[in-house]
């Protein structure tokens, strides 16, 4: 492994740091979380470097691993890793879900509450059983939007609501539905904020699939999210032309899963193939397909390199960079910052909750940051303003964290 010669400032004092002793309680208990977590992934890089590399390497393993600890106490701010945005940053992709409390209608069936991943998505999301149970669902949503107030780069998030598993024949299948957020609980929910936004889920199998379609949008949401291998749902489906052609002229975007989808206990994958999303865009939709269809293959094709022509064909296609920076999509946004244009197409987004260690950490992307950055960055105790950081470093472009909010219309209307 090659690590990158970057100059690392040891005079801590000369960089405006403080000693510990004399920072508040507060922001010490603040600090603990990069600190320790800081650690941990480097314990882990640490013991796979032992297991498969030169012993040689043992010495400089823990020597990150005393910086990892060190990067807790030096300065929170962005510095030379702010997108120059100040505060108006839209995450245009965060999700939220629900056990049905306090009249919520959102539900989780039993092969997901049964799911290995269930615990941590609870533990992701800041929030127990127990809380959602005497405080209801829509905590959740009390606590996404102080987390994003006390961000310094991003100013609003899009909270994407989720629809079920839907037959053929237009009803839902609640034991095929692994996670339910229904629009009108998005939609009240977010209205009591300033910077949370309404996104919509409507799966076009649905009977009733345009009126909800219309609804959502006087209601006011500004996107349509799906994710086809969960929700039975084929973009290529011709039977939703309709729908299609309903959504060009409201003039609402349609934000996909696209790639292999291993967040859920199942999935379909064959649905998120990125060819199926010709048919919505040859009806004038605007599509972004999440993700950019990293992970997986399809018809024997890696789906990333399979979307890439699409982009000559419709200038009406998208793409968000949530998740990109995942330790399962290492690579992924090094390789997509390097095609030619295609960070004209480029949304920020982050795909929250799923922004938590050891899914992420700066220090799984030395070989494209280097050792200064991941320090930096791993020093940040806001998600939000963590994972701008992260993308900076990587070197995506400034346009890219404004994009979402001139697309969605939200900066226009003063959403």
């Amino acid at each position: 492994m090659t690590v990158p010669a970057t100059k690392i400032p040891v005079n801590f004092a000369a960089c405006g740091a403080k000693p510990v002793r004399n920072r508040p309680p507060d922001e010490c208990h603040r600090l603990l979380y990069p600190c320790i977590f800081s650690i941990l992934t480097l314990s882990i890089s640490w013991y796979f470097v032992v297991l498969c590399m030169k012993r040689y390497l043992l010495l400089l393993s823990l020597i990150i691993v005393t910086l990892s600890g060190f990067a807790a106490i030096h300065s929170n701010n962005l510095g030379e890793l702010d997108p120059g945005t100040g505060k108006s940053i839209v995450d245009m992709h965060v999700h939220v879900a629900g056990l049905g409390y306090g009249d919520s209608g959102c539900f989780i069936n039993a092969g997901m509450r049964n799911n290995v991943r269930f615990p941590f998505y609870l533990w992701a999301m800041d929030v127990s059983e127990e809380e959602l149970e005497q405080h209801g669902d829509r905590i959740m949503l009390d606590r996404l939007s102080s987390r994003i107030a006390a961000s310094e780069t991003v100013d609003k998030a899009v909270i994407l609501a989720m629809d079920g598993y839907v037959t053929e024949a237009g009803i839902l299948d609640k034991d095929q539905t692994q996670i339910y957020v229904p629009n009108d609980y998005v939609a009240r929910e977010t209205a009591r904020f300033d910077n949370l936004i309404y996104g919509a889920s409507i799966n076009p199998n649905r009977k009733d699939a345009i009126e909800r379609l219309r609804a959502a949008r006087r209601d006011g949401a500004v996107l349509v999210k799906w994710i086809p291998s969960i929700m039975n749902i084929d973009p290529a489906d011709r039977r939703h032309i309709p729908f299609y052609r309903v959504m060009a002229e409201l003039g609402i975007p349609l934000l996909s899963h696209t790639g292999m989808e291993k967040s859920f206990a199942n999935a379909r994958d064959e649905l998120a193939d990125p060819l199926r999303l010709r048919l919505p865009l040859e009806q004038g939709v605007t599509v972004i397909a999440a993700h950019i269809a990293t992970t997986g293959e399809s018809q024997g094709q890696d789906n990333f390199e399979r979307i890439l022509p699409l982009f000559a064909e419709y200038s009406n296609l998208y793409v968000d960079i949530s998740s990109l920076t995942q330790i399962n999509k290492l690579g992924y946004l090094s390789r997509a910052l390097e095609v030619d244009g295609l960070t004209e197409r480029m949304l920020y987004g982050t795909d929250w909750p799923l922004q938590f260690f050891p899914l992420i950490s700066s220090w799984y992307h030395l070989n494209h940051i280097g050792v200064g950055d991941a320090w930096q960055v791993s020093g940040i105790a806001n998600n939000w303003d963590q994972d701008v950081a992260l993308k900076v470093a990587f070197g995506v472009p400034e346009d890219v964290f404004r994009r979402a909010g001139t697309l969605l219309k939200i900066v226009q209307e003063g959403r």
